[in-house]
């Protein structure tokens, strides 16, 4: 056998025991600090040693203890931490894996769920609705527009409600072509609202019936030296329904949609009902007026001043 051969590995025992030797020596410190501090004493370090084995019932062949003695010196068996570094970092990282890692999984799978359902479906549901809403005030609002406007137009029967329509529609159009949606609406809402009352149909008659009072008289706040008189009404449809109708408060200025409201008349009207009233307590000529289809107002049929009060 050539020099350059290998010599055979030693049996896995004698090196266990070597191993044990070192591991001796190791929680020896005081032995090793005294018995190695010269190295002409190694035979004496390797008497102790065979000494303490064979108080524990331990016999070590010599060449295993000198095994031993060397590997200490050599620092054999002896594992030595690599430096610090990235790549011990990342290779702590890695060992650790078990602890850290389905917390870490968790949280992935967690923010790509968020990813997906925000860039997946919020943000398209959100640039959808954005669309729609873009295409409604661009086409659908104006459409719209057009709609009521030819309704009002071939139903009307007067030519105020032309041209209110015509005003609101331009108005409302150009609401929509400037990006004022909410512009638009009220348009689309206040033809919508002429369409309706074009529509109307209602008699207005003075209230006659017990507990509520059929007229009244004011003095206005402006003038005290005046006095007011107004017939109390409610509007009834082709079936006899009470409406509630939006009127104009003459005294505060504010419109109030209510089911009866006092119309502002002459003193001699008001004298007029009141005597028909006392008479039999029924008043025979209660018909005020009468709201027609496509027509917008009321059209009178005894003399009124054009002033109304929701409260009294």
């Amino acid at each position: 056998m050539s020099d350059a051969t290998a010599k055979p590995a030693a049996p896995l025992d004698e090196v266990m025991l070597a191993m044990d030797v070192v591991d001796t020596l190791r929680h020896r410190q005081d032995l090793v600090t005294r018995e190695l501090a010269g190295a002409s004493r190694e035979a004496q370090l390797i008497e102790r040693l065979r000494e303490i084995y064979h108080q524990q019932g331990i016999e070590v062949p010599d060449h295993i203890l000198k095994e031993g003695v060397s590997a200490l010196a050599e620092s054999r068996f002896v594992y030595t931490p690599p430096p610090p570094g990235l790549g011990t970092s990342l290779a702590r990282i890695y060992v650790s894996r078990k602890r850290w890692g389905r917390p870490v999984m968790a949280g992935l799978i967690a923010l790509a769920a968020l990813g997906i359902g925000y860039f997946g479906v919020w943000q398209p549901y959100q640039r959808s609705q954005a669309e729609q809403a873009r295409i409604e005030l661009a086409e659908g609002l104006p459409a719209q527009m057009d709609a009521l406007y030819q309704t009002i137009y071939e139903e009307t029967k007067v030519q105020q409600a032309v041209v209110e329509a015509t005003a609101l529609r331009d108005r409302g159009k150009a609401y929509a072509a400037e990006g004022n949606r909410a512009g638009a609406e009220e348009a689309v809402e206040r033809l919508t609202a002429l369409r309706d009352q074009l529509r109307q149909e209602y008699v207005l008659r003075v209230v006659n019936r017990e507990g509520v009072q059929s007229g009244f008289w004011t003095f206005p706040e402006i003038n005290t030296d005046a006095t007011n008189y107004y017939l109390v009404v409610e509007a009834l449809d082709v079936n006899g329904n009470t409406l509630s109708l939006p009127i104009l408060n003459e005294e505060t200025g504010q419109t109030e949609t209510v089911s009866m409201w006092g119309v502002r008349v002459p003193e001699s009207v008001y004298s007029a009902v009141a005597a028909d009233k006392r008479d039999d307590g029924i008043i025979q000529a209660n018909e005020v007026g009468r709201k027609s289809d496509g027509f917008l107002e009321v059209e009178y049929l005894m003399p009124v001043l054009g002033g109304a009060v929701t409260q009294w």
